[in-house]
């Protein structure tokens, strides 16, 4: 009796020859570049040597510290300045105007080549005309300086006008029950007026968080010179500088999300804009 063909193998797929599967080296080739490349990037920046993810930390706590101490610095001298440009006399009023204007008018970048260089220079000078010894004024100090003076302007208008969008009849009955400067500041204006200041303070806020990368062309070490150290060493420029955008923006975002918190306490007791629609 002849033996029937087995046709079990051909229902099969045909398998492919290595030759077949190896006629495409590209899509091979570029997967062990991602692969490779995306290993190399992880090395660059883990937080360990020889990763630079370390420095650029530290840089970005060097700018929220810069940052923090700017905007309290600039909330002091924003306050004093909307008082004095409200209620202070005439001579008052025409020199914070001109602080005001120089400030807002100049680039930053040229305020801060002045105001550090020229700053500390003419400090140490006062103080050997005085008798006294030159001091060493630390970067971080005088960063914290000189982009308080700037945000100092901007903060001195938001209040302002903050001051200005109270309702004046709140003002006016507060000094008819005999209270004092000191007391209405403290009862009155600053809670009637946070509502309408939070906003421009969190813009000023968010800018100085930028602006701290200014302070890197007089070489105070945060996180725009950690960057620019860090790709000029490796050469991975675009890795570098995309990871400093994204850290920057990772600050914005958690600063929206406190910010938005915040204003949503100095508003309580207050319509909501959802309801007035």
């Amino acid at each position: 009796m002849p033996l029937l063909p087995d046709l079990s193998q051909a229902c099969l797929p045909p398998t492919q020859p290595s030759a077949v599967r190896a006629s495409n080296p590209g899509a091979t080739l570029i997967d062990a570049l991602l692969s490779a490349s995306a290993a190399g990037i992880i090395e660059l920046l883990s937080p360990n040597p020889p990763g630079w993810g370390g420095t650029l930390m530290v840089g970005l706590l060097h700018s929220i510290e810069i940052a923090l101490g700017a905007t309290c610095l600039g909330l002091l001298i924003g306050t004093g300045g909307a008082y004095g440009k409200l209620y202070g006399g005439p001579v008052v009023r025409d020199l914070l105007a001109v602080y005001t204007t120089i400030v807002r008018a100049v680039p930053e970048l040229v305020l801060i080549l002045l105001l550090y260089y020229a700053g500390t220079d003419l400090i140490n000078q006062a103080l050997t005309a005085m008798g006294y010894q030159r001091v060493d004024i630390s970067g971080l100090a005088a960063g914290i300086a000189v982009l308080g003076f700037v945000q100092g302007a901007y903060s001195t208008e938001v209040i302002r006008g903050a001051i200005l969008a109270i309702p004046q009849g709140q003002i006016e009955a507060a000094r008819a029950y005999g209270m004092s400067p000191g007391l209405l500041l403290r009862r009155i204006t600053l809670p009637a007026m946070l509502p309408f200041a939070i906003p421009g303070l969190a813009n000023l806020w968010l800018i100085a968080t930028k602006d701290t990368a200014l302070l890197a062309v007089v070489g105070f070490y945060e996180l725009a010179l950690a960057t620019r150290q860090a790709a000029g060493v490796t050469k991975a420029y675009f890795t570098f500088f995309f990871a400093a955008g994204v850290l920057y923006l990772l600050l914005s975002l958690f600063s929206n999300l406190i910010i938005g918190r915040v204003e949503a306490w100095s508003r309580r007791g207050m319509p909501s804009l959802k309801d007035a629609r």
